[in-house]
């Protein structure tokens, strides 16, 4: 569903993202995990073609970018961790926006979205998106995603900005998905979400790929022997240094 070879994007002489090897595969959940600035986001900037790498190669269901873009970009769906829209629609006009711009079968999408807004209480849709807090904005954007049911969707920070509730819902509704063969391929800083809900982990640092695999092979990884994922993540990013750094304050 994705896979990269030598995954690579240098701005001038810093490289954010340093040959990356990914191998995701249909019906599985995949986290995406690093520290600020590792190279997450521009890593899935280049996974779904809105950030070109300066060497290496992406496949997103067994096509190449460089020659099926507009094909992949209609079977993916992608919510970024700073829902940008047209502030001066209403949300019910950017949802059909949404759909004419992927060609929808419109009844069997309006269906799956109307159920969507009724599980996460999306009741605004007659307001402007302009009016919107940060979560109501996450909330439309996954709904505009998820009703389109991708077979592969990338999810950056997705649960910013969203209640418990809604959090909870969204989840779920991955979970389902996964089980119906979609691939999802997340990032987050909430370690505990990616711990329960992932499948396969992989923690990038200074844009490199340092280990991925299931939480039991992680635990494999650390020299301390440690087995929660947030005292691995820690150990592998030089994070460790949390109680000395207590200690001085």
């Amino acid at each position: 569903m994705i896979k990269t070879i030598n995954l690579t994007k240098k701005f001038k002489d810093f490289t954010a993202v340093d040959e990356i090897n990914l191998d995701i595969k249909p019906g599985e959940i995949y986290g995406f995990l690093g520290p600020n600035g590792a190279g997450k986001t521009t890593t899935i900037r280049m996974l779904t073609g809105t950030l070109r790498p300066t060497s290496g190669q992406v496949f997103i269901l067994d096509k190449d970018y460089k020659n099926y873009e507009i094909e992949i970009k209609r079977e993916i769906g992608v919510v970024p961790d700073e829902p940008k829209m047209y502030e001066n629609l209403k949300g019910q006009e950017y949802i059909e926006f949404i759909m004419n711009v992927y060609k929808v079968d419109t009844n069997e999408v309006n269906k799956r979205f109307n159920e969507i807004c009724e599980a996460f209480e999306l009741d605004y849709l007659s307001d402007y998106i302009g009016d919107y807090s940060h979560g109501m904005k996450q909330k439309l954007m996954v709904a505009s995603v998820l009703m389109r049911k991708p077979k592969v969707i990338f999810l950056d920070e997705p649960t910013v900005g969203l209640d418990a509730r809604s959090a909870r819902i969204l989840k779920e509704l991955l979970q389902k998905y996964k089980n119906e063969g979609s691939c999802i391929f997340f990032t987050t800083h909430i370690l505990e979400i990616a711990e329960k809900m992932c499948d396969r982990i992989g923690i990038i640092n200074h844009g490199k790929l340092l280990v991925e695999g299931t939480m039991e092979e992680l635990r494999s990884f650390s020299k301390a022997g440690n087995k929660s994922l947030e005292d691995i993540f820690l150990e592998l990013t030089g994070g460790n240094e949390v109680q000395d750094i207590i200690k001085e304050l």
